[in-house]
């Protein structure tokens, strides 16, 4: 027989192409499998991640609703406080512009005092030139018995102004501008004028002059302010004694005591070392104040002082003072100072001084 030629597209050879073929779909099928497979997983993140945005950006609209609803309110508060500030500031402009007034007013019937004792001296200087009575005739007046105080102290007040060498401390700090801490820190404030115009610091001035007016015309003084450092009425007299008869040093001392402004703090301690300065020494002390020191020898750390704190203070100052000097005290009184009358009255009784809490209207 012929035999059949060989071709090489026969039986066999499709058999292998075909499997050839089948592995590779089978191939492919496995692998998009695996592909869909993570394409899923990816998918269900994002979704995930998604909802999770949404419920973000739900919750950020709610929040920001409340922020702007806060903020509406927060507005509202801040119309409300700007017009109470305004009537606030109002008041207080009516306030100072009162205050200013009955202050003028005050001004002026001091004027009309100062024109009224202008007019008694005319008077008196008239009745003399006319022949007036004596001296201790006129003392009298009609007092049905003559009594004379202890020595050259005063007999009602017990004021003990009298000595060789006297020297008078006038406490000069913030707190002398007024008798309440409110009052104080809206004067401290104010302008210099205003400051010396204060009720309470023309209270310690003519008080002063008191005590000056009532010196001994044979003694010596001298006249200091205080508030955290002593200062001298007349510059240049430091550590010196001045003559209560030379009218030129006595006028010179009120007239500059005038012109000081209170304002600090309050160092008895540095006031008292005056006294261990000046040669000789005094034998008497006059003290117008409101309270006890706020400081020490030093400035003090803090910004306040307790009550038992100023105590301190006042029994370190009390300690510089020389030994057998009386001290006599005019105290103007500061509320929230509970312990400065029993402070000072302990003072006058140890060193056999006073301890005055005159009227407003003293002297």
């Amino acid at each position: 027989m012929k035999r059949r030629p060989v071709s090489p597209f026969s039986l066999s050879f499709l058999d292998i192409m075909f499997c050839g073929f089948g592995a590779v779909v089978l191939l492919v099928l496995i692998l998009n499998n695996d592909t869909v497979q993570a394409r899923n997983a990816v998918f269900a993140d994002l979704r995930s991640e998604v909802v999770r945005l949404e419920r973000e950006v739900i919750v950020g609209r709610d929040n920001m609703v409340e922020a702007r609803n806060n903020l509406d309110v927060a507005d509202n508060e801040l119309a409300t406080m700007q017009g109470e500030a305004e009537r606030v500031i109002e008041t207080i402009k009516k306030l100072e512009i009162e205050v200013a007034r009955m202050e003028n007013e005050t001004l002026a019937k001091q004027e009309h005092v100062d024109a009224l004792v202008s007019d008694l001296k005319t008077l008196d200087e008239e009745q003399r030139r006319l022949g007036a009575p004596k001296a201790d005739q006129r003392e009298d007046g009609s007092k049905v018995r003559r009594v004379k105080g202890e020595g050259d102290r005063q007999y009602l007040t017990g004021l003990k102004v009298g000595g060789k060498r006297v020297l008078i401390l006038v406490d000069a700090s913030a707190s002398m501008l007024d008798e309440t801490i409110i009052n104080v820190i809206r004067r401290r404030n104010m302008d210099t004028a205003s400051k010396r115009s204060a009720p309470k610091w023309r209270r310690a001035l003519k008080t002063a002059d008191w005590l000056v007016s009532n010196l001994p015309s044979s003694a010596r003084f001298q006249l200091y302010s205080f508030n955290t450092k002593p200062r001298a009425a007349v510059s240049g007299t430091d550590g010196t004694w001045l003559q209560a008869s030379n009218r030129k040093d006595v006028d010179g001392a009120i007239r500059a005591l005038r012109q000081t402004v209170p304002s600090g703090g309050t160092s008895l301690y540095k006031a008292f070392e005056v006294a261990g300065k000046l040669s000789p020494k005094p034998d008497n002390i006059l003290l117008v104040t409101d309270g006890l020191p706020t400081q020490g020898r030093g400035k003090p750390r803090r910004t306040t002082v307790s009550a038992d704190e100023r105590l301190q203070h006042f029994e370190a100052a009390a300690a510089k003072l020389p030994t057998g000097v009386p001290v006599n005290t005019v105290l103007l009184p500061m509320e929230g100072d509970a312990y400065a009358a029993a402070a000072f009255w302990k003072l006058a009784q140890e060193t056999r001084g006073s301890f005055l809490t005159p009227a407003r209207d003293w002297p």
